[in-house]
């Protein structure tokens, strides 16, 4: 037979429960509302909308057709590299990483950012052929 011991090892810590996880999202999507610039927020929804073309351009891909598959290696390619350097400036304009850029200022990291973005949709319309 069960005791009360064994009872009472079955149950589950909130944070593994259903409601304690949506807590956690909630208490993590507040956080990021209230301690996130706008400047960040506006980066970070590019870095969605890039995420959602990747995965789109996958799906299309592996379901429709690869039928000119330079032109999916390079469309998928160009949302991947300008995934990374987005990636990359947002760490440089983000406030709390200043000890790690301070030679950086914000200009600079977009400038060095659109740079990138042009040599690589420089390589990345060659490739097409």
């Amino acid at each position: 037979m069960a005791g009360p011991k064994a009872a009472a090892s079955t149950k589950t810590s909130p944070s593994s429960t259903p409601a304690g996880a949506s807590t956690a999202v909630q208490t993590l999507w507040k956080a990021y509302v209230d301690n996130t610039t706008s400047r960040l927020k506006f980066i970070d929804s590019f870095l969605v909308f890039l995420v959602l073309s990747g995965v789109l351009q996958f799906a299309y891909c592996v379901l429709i057709s690869s039928f000119p598959f330079n032109a999916f290696l390079s469309g998928f390619g160009s949302t991947v590299g300008q995934f990374v350097l987005t990636a990359s400036l947002r760490s440089q304009v983000n406030p709390e990483n200043r000890g790690l850029f301070k030679d950086v200022s914000p200009e600079r990291a977009f400038a060095d950012f659109v740079i990138g973005s042009v040599v690589l949709h420089f390589f990345v319309f060659n490739f097409l052929g």
